[in-house]
């Protein structure tokens, strides 16, 4: 049935115009396809090579997925996320591990941030020219002296000696450390063997005497007891390193590990590659981007690109009426027809989707390195590019042309011989026995999605607004023929009286709608997808900005992104001059999200705050809706507004979350609030979070005080007002303003070419009607006036349909998640406005001069 004929070779060859933008618009759907493919599958398989656990063959580690059972009977299944921070073992699994047969050491490693002082006494002195070590000899001058804490210098990196058989790393000078020591890098904050030096831990400050220095960088090393209790996680280790013999196979051992183990649960035991991902724990936020960006927006960027080409190829089939009713006229079977449809499909389809993966790989690359850039994939990730999602991406390519082509080809193939002619000649009504009811039905869903998110808050509202740009969308693709009748009687009404040309461009778009509607749908296409990215993070960040500025009333702020030391709050509220001085600890937790039997964990920005709620509350106005801030102690918390709302939650009920580590915690909501985007949706006593994170310090210290005490901050770190501290703030979000607007480019872009595309495919489709009209008597200018006013009907209508959609989705969504209305930046929107109605007047102008140019010779 597929083998080609001479009809369809034929008609390639001697019209290739007339499949010239079918071919466009098939490959452009294939780089898409393909695009998301690769990112998908990078993604998926995602992996670093392993460093600093090279050497051990096999790693022992929590499970860093909290998990989370749902649904009941055979809809029973487990959501997990990422945790926010790294999940813990018990030191007591070093000794079981290293006794499993084959190991030959086990070494519980653990790393976390510390704060190395200046050197603040010698320790080093010569007797009769020999070198002898004693404690408090020999002090150093006091230019060597200094603030027990340097707040200039970036942290280091904390370990047990024991891990330096990990890294091979040998002592520059000196010993390994013993109880109360610590080995240094050599030259740094000029410490040498022997000095005493202040560390601050998360155990806090405390004295060390230098043992030795390494070559290492910007790594100190306790003894391995010592380096566990000064984590802030006693009893606790980040990872098992399992040692074998040379030879042994990693995969044997693993499983006697294993057995070793008792095989207990939330631990895994990795060999190969799966060490890096233990050791980098930026991997399996990377996974989550890669798959969400490949999967998540893919699958909408596929339905996209599969749905604008499948009516690009509907159009080219329609375009080719007249040649088909011919043929019927004249015998040639429905069968006959359908298969020289199919046949043309198979010529154009393979080779467009070929090349498409060309400008797709292209595009996976440049984003896949733009994420690396901007940080958000570790370095050692690599783009996979494989056979799979290219031959996916060329035979979606391929069956939406059959399809497409099989179903325009069905009315023509089925008309009676007799009729074909005649009918081929007039425009077909709007309606249609299927197409009709199913886009009533999508519109009617996409209200019912509205009314819905606009009654749900947080995730529910944004899930129930994906909902409805998906069905209006759908609703605009098979009710086209009649919204373009329509927009041409609304809009036309106004070009009535603009003229010949605007009269008979109203004419022609009510008589033509079906061709309206194949220039309408794409353009509504990038205006809705576009317009709901982008405003989404506009009114996002605007939301956010207003919270920011609202919620700080602090006069002064102390910061340091590397975290401030951990007495830096005391030593502020100490200062004179200063009256109340809060610290607040960043990280984030995990809350349940979602309704019903669809519930997940969602990662949420969480605030610890070192101080009272009462103290709290005079730096910090996070307009409190219900309860107050006055009752937050150890085992309580304050919650944002949209998050209550998400949750189903009040004042007195208990919200059961995942502290970073993933431990499971179950805080009394003591307060409800209103600004948490500009500050954080969860707020805790830092006693409750501190023993759950790696760095337990505090990155900002709110102050009120008087200039003068403020003056006196600078010591404990960077000092800023209210202005530049949201400023400052801001920047973290640029990461999902750039990821938005890529998105929005690469829909936006693709539709704005498929409607290009389609408006000089009808154009050119027109050479016949044109010629006519200058041989009854029209001037150039009067068909160029018309081609003109009937291009700025339909970029205006597919730009207020496309508008329409986007602010539909965006009310509830922005209800729900910011309690604001959706901002739209009048210059941003107009920009997109003019883009819109610029591409479509030289979309349709340009073909329309060629082929008036052609005439021209003509009587």
């Amino acid at each position: 049935m597929f083998v080609p004929n001479g009809l369809a070779r034929a008609a390639v060859r001697f019209k290739p115009a007339s499949f010239a933008g079918t071919f466009v618009a098939l490959l452009l759907a294939a780089a898409i396809v393909s695009a998301c493919g690769i990112l998908l599958e990078t993604g998926l398989r995602a992996s670093v090579p392993p460093d600093r656990y090279a050497r051990a063959p096999v790693i022992v580690a929590a499970d860093q997925q909290a998990r989370l059972t749902v649904g009941s009977g055979d809809d029973r299944h487990e959501e997990s996320s990422a945790l926010p921070d790294t999940a813990r073992l018990s030191d007591a699994l070093i000794a079981k591990a290293a006794s499993a047969p084959g190991a030959t050491a086990a070494i519980g490693d653990v790393g976390y941030p510390v704060h190395l002082g200046s050197a603040i006494e010698a320790a080093e002195s010569t007797v009769d020219g020999a070198t002898s070590r004693a404690d408090g000899a020999g002090s150093r001058p006091d230019d060597r002296a200094g603030s027990p804490l340097d707040q200039g210098s970036a942290p280091l990196t904390a370990h047990g000696w024991g891990s330096a058989a990990l890294t091979g790393t040998r002592l520059a000078s000196g010993d390994a450390p013993r109880t109360g020591e610590v080995v240094v890098p050599a030259g740094h904050g000029g410490a040498r063997t022997g000095d005493r030096v202040t560390l601050d831990t998360p155990a806090g400050p405390k004295e060390f005497r230098v043992s030795g220095t390494t070559d290492a960088d910007a790594t100190v090393w306790f003894t391995d007891r010592e380096a566990v209790a000064l984590s802030g996680h006693p009893g606790r280790v980040d990872a098992i390193a399992v040692l074998a013999a040379d030879g042994a196979d990693p995969a044997a051992l693993a499983r006697q590990v294993s057995d070793a183990l008792g095989h207990t649960s939330g631990i895994r035991v990795s060999t190969g590659d799966d060490r890096g991902a233990v050791e980098d724990p930026g991997l399996a936020d990377a996974r989550e981007l890669l798959t969400g960006l490949g999967g998540s927006f893919g699958g909408v960027a596929t339905m996209v690109a599969v749905f604008t080409a499948a009516g690009t190829v509907a159009l080219s089939v329609g375009q080719r009426s007249r040649e088909f009713a011919l043929l019927r006229a004249i015998g040639a079977t429905p069968r006959q027809l359908r298969r020289s449809i199919a046949t043309e499909s198979l010529l154009v389809a393979p080779l467009a989707g070929a090349l498409g993966c060309l400008p797709g790989i292209a595009l996976a690359a440049w984003w896949f390195g733009q994420l690396k850039a901007k940080g958000a994939v570790p370095d050692d990730v690599g783009l996979r590019i494989s056979w799979l999602p290219l031959t996916i991406a060329v035979a979606a390519t391929m069956l939406t042309a059959l399809g497409a082509g099989y179903a325009a080809a069905r009315r023509p193939s089925k008309t009676k011989p007799g009729l074909a002619l005649a009918q081929s000649a007039v425009e077909r009504p709007p309606f249609g026995w299927i197409r009709t009811p199913l886009g009533v039905a999508a519109l009617a869903g996409g209200g019912v999605f509205a009314g819905v998110a606009a009654s749900q808050t947080g995730e529910d509202a944004a899930n129930a607004a994906l909902g409805v740009v998906m069905l209006f969308m759908l609703a605009v693709g098979l009710l086209g023929p009649l919204i373009a009748r329509i927009c041409a009687s609304v809009l036309g009404l106004p070009l009535r009286a603009g003229g010949p040309s605007a009269s008979l461009a109203a004419a022609n778009s009510r008589a033509n709608s079906r061709r309206m509607a194949s220039a309408i749908t794409p353009i509504v296409l990038a205006m809705a997808f576009s317009s709901t990215l982008v405003f989404m993070h506009t009114s996002e960040d605007r939301a956010t900005g207003h919270q920011q500025r609202d919620a700080v009333t602090a006069d002064r702020i102390v910061s340091a992104p590397a975290g401030l030391a951990s007495d830096a709050t005391e030593r502020a509220a100490a200062t004179p001059g200063v009256s109340t001085a809060v610290g607040l600890l960043r990280t984030s937790v995990l809350v349940p999200a979602g309704s019903g039997g669809d519930t997940w964990l969602e990662n949420a920005p969480a605030q610890g705050v070192i101080g009272s709620g009462r103290e709290l509350a005079a730096v910090q106005d996070l307009d409190v809706r219900t309860g107050s801030l006055d009752a937050l102690a150890p085992g309580t918390v304050a919650i944002d507004t949209t998050l209550a709302g998400s949750a189903k939650l009040h004042t007195g009920d208990r919200l059961a979350l995942r502290l970073p580590d993933g431990t499971k915690a179950s805080p009394k909501i003591v307060a409800v609030y209103g600004r948490g985007l500009g500050t954080a949706l969860v707020t805790l006593p830092s006693a409750d979070l501190r023993t759950h994170v790696t760095s337990p310090y505090a990155s900002d210290v709110l102050v009120r005080a008087t200039p003068a005490g403020a003056e006196r901050l600078a010591a404990l770190g960077t000092v800023t007002d209210p202005s530049g501290y949201a400023t400052a703030r801001s920047r973290d979000r640029e990461l999902n303003a750039w990821a938005n607007t890529v998105m929005a480019a690469v829909l936006g872009g693709f539709a704005a070419v498929a409607a290009v595309n389609t408006l000089v495919m009808t154009v050119l489709d027109r050479r016949r009607e044109l010629t006519m009209l200058r041989l009854v008597g029209s001037t150039r200018r009067q068909v160029m006036g018309m081609i003109r006013w009937e291009a700025l009907l339909v970029t205006v209508a597919g730009a207020a349909l496309g508008t329409a959609i986007a602010l539909a989705t965006l009310i509830p969504m922005m209800r729900g998640l910011t309690g604001e209305s959706p901002y739209v930046p009048p210059a941003l929107y107009g920009s997109f406005l003019a883009a819109t109605v610029g591409l479509g007047l030289a979309a349709a102008l340009v073909p329309a001069r060629a082929a008036l140019g052609r005439a021209a010779a003509r009587p």
